[in-house]
């Protein structure tokens, strides 16, 4: 679907999508990546993730994010989607990473391009979360082993998530293997 291109200087039709320069004034358009912010929110060890309600992606599973507002820092910016979203205050702990993402499949918002930056949240012990039913129709706090589909973005979103895991600390060997009395103990092979 060809989306219609007009000058944002004079209002003239633009002869290409950008990068392109408009004939009647001169000014120059690019498809610049627009900067998002995200949360990946943690409590008692599970995920929160938010079903969308709106376009694109209606109905699938996503971080908490959104676009930064202009000279917003995306810390703030994650921040502040997460309590629009879910009315949590949380604490942002570092940088998960970032990813380069098209808006939306089709139609609207097809041309443009994310830059996402994800940033390591804590919620609250007490609290609970609650979102505007204009942005968010479901909340759910999610195991890493557990999380739900579809998700919202899977150009980047997978990737995401698995980043995340990668991110937990592992559950501590000494509860998973039981230690065997010295007298049980054979002796290592030596190689």
């Amino acid at each position: 679907m060809a989306l219609a291109r007009f000058c944002s200087e004079c209002g003239a039709p633009l002869p290409a999508p950008p990068p392109v320069t408009c004939q009647a004034c001169d000014a120059s358009h690019w498809l610049d990546a627009k900067p998002c912010a995200g949360a990946l929110v943690t409590r008692a060890g599970k995920l929160l993730l938010v079903r969308r309600a709106h376009e694109p992606w209606r109905g699938a599973w996503d971080v908490p994010g959104g676009f930064c507002g202009p000279r917003e820092h995306p810390r703030e910016a994650a921040a502040r989607e997460v309590r629009e979203e879910t009315a949590l205050e949380v604490e942002l702990d570092g940088i998960l990473g970032m990813w380069i993402d098209s808006y939306a499949p089709l139609g609207p918002g097809a041309d443009k391009v994310t830059l996402s930056i994800y940033f390591h949240a804590r919620a609250p012990a007490t609290g609970e979360a609650h979102g505007d039913p204009n942005d968010v129709a479901e909340i759910g706090w999610f195991a890493a082993d557990e999380l739900p589909e579809p998700l919202a973005f899977p150009g980047h979103l997978p990737a995401v998530l698995d980043a995340w895991r990668a991110s937990q600390p592992e559950a501590p060997r000494a509860a998973l293997v039981r230690p065997r009395s010295a007298a049980a103990r054979k002796p290592e092979p030596i190689v």
